[in-house]
């Protein structure tokens, strides 16, 4: 009897067949960014256009790892701000943007719900991008663009740091006056929101300071007089330096309020601690006294449990037996109690 050989697989078959699984949006969407461009006069040339990345990057001189960093598809991206021979990439706070000599370009955030501060921030790009150089004190086309950036990002954090602002203080007050479960609660959840807060803007702050520390970085930021074929010297970025140092001191100022924020909230719940802790000691002092209390009756019971019993003790005819009796158990009563509230004292005393 033959066996027939079954042929091996082939493995570009079965690549071509994995592909075809795959449905085209997905492969389309996975090498395509949405933008909207920006000219050297602030006039809108395209509207949310979808471009390849293998275009952008060769249209704009970059690598497939700059545009990593201002893709919103990806997940927990860190705020930068590179600076590359022909352009600026900047991904910070809601904005994601490309700025060349002569051209911004916006990148659509998948799934911002930002859309009020981006629409205001359009506004004042448009605005600035309009501006000559010298109506703009000297600024240049791209650092135009950075002020617009950076005003709107310190524009978001300022927003976002009154609201939180403004609600812890409100908690921390009532907390103050009495303190309430409901509100402990709402503590918590505005202790992680405010963390969070603090977290990213001290990221933004870093960017700043790590470009500020790189003087090839601030002379390369003047595109407009590379391309005119007047480049900067490492020396000479003053209008840059000065830009980026104004903004980082807001954001510095806006941490701090935020740290200054945290450190009320853990006083706050230093003393609340304090307060509860206080009150667990109450109660259990008045536990304490009941259970000694209880243990008193338990003593002089024992002497009414003893006479109570069926038997003969020679005490049925006398008068003054139940007044004995009775006194007695009161007294070893009173003197067990007693007993045990100036132990209670003493411990009291020297723990305190």
């Amino acid at each position: 009897m033959s066996l027939k050989k079954t042929p091996a697989p082939d493995p570009n078959a079965r690549l071509q067949r994995s592909l075809a699984a795959v449905p085209h949006h997905s492969i389309k969407n996975e090498i395509k960014l949405r933008c909207t461009e920006f000219d050297h006069k602030g006039n809108v040339k395209t509207t949310a256009g979808e471009f390849l990345k293998s275009d952008l990057c060769q249209q704009h001189g970059l690598h497939a790892r700059d545009l990593r960093k201002i893709d919103s598809s990806f997940n927990n991206q860190m705020p930068v701000l590179l600076v590359r021979p022909e352009a600026i990439l900047v991904n910070v706070g809601h904005i994601r943007a490309l700025i060349k000599a002569d051209l911004v370009v916006l990148f659509d955030s998948f799934g911002s719900t930002d859309s009020y501060n981006q629409s205001i921030f359009i506004y004042d790009l448009e605005e600035k991008l309009r501006m000559s150089t010298s109506a703009a004190g000297g600024l240049p086309f791209e650092f135009r663009a950075l002020e617009a950036i950076f005003i709107s990002v310190l524009s978001s954090l300022q927003s976002e740091m009154e609201v939180l602002v403004h609600f812890v203080t409100n908690l921390l007050a009532h907390l103050e006056e009495s303190i309430d479960q409901n509100k402990l609660k709402e503590l918590l959840q505005y202790s992680k929101k405010l963390s969070q807060f603090e977290s990213k803007t001290l990221l933004i702050r870093d960017v700043f300071v790590e470009v500020l520390d790189q003087d090839d970085d601030l002379a390369n930021m003047y595109l407009t007089d590379k391309k005119n074929g007047h480049p900067r010297t490492t020396d000479s970025h003053e209008e840059i330096e000065v830009l980026l140092e104004s903004y980082l001191k807001q954001v510095e100022e806006i941490a701090n309020t935020v740290a200054i924020v945290k450190q009320q909230m853990q006083s706050t719940e230093e003393i609340v601690n304090v307060i509860l802790g206080a009150n667990r000691n109450q109660l259990l002092l008045f536990e304490l006294r009941i259970a000694m209390g209880t243990l008193g009756m338990s003593s002089g019971a024992i002497i009414a449990s003893l006479y109570g019993m069926n038997l003969h003790n020679y005490l049925e005819t006398n008068p003054h037996a139940f007044a004995i009796v009775a006194s007695t158990a009161l007294g070893v009563s009173m003197m067990v109690f007693t007993y045990c509230a100036r132990k209670l004292k003493i411990l009291a005393k020297g723990t305190t």
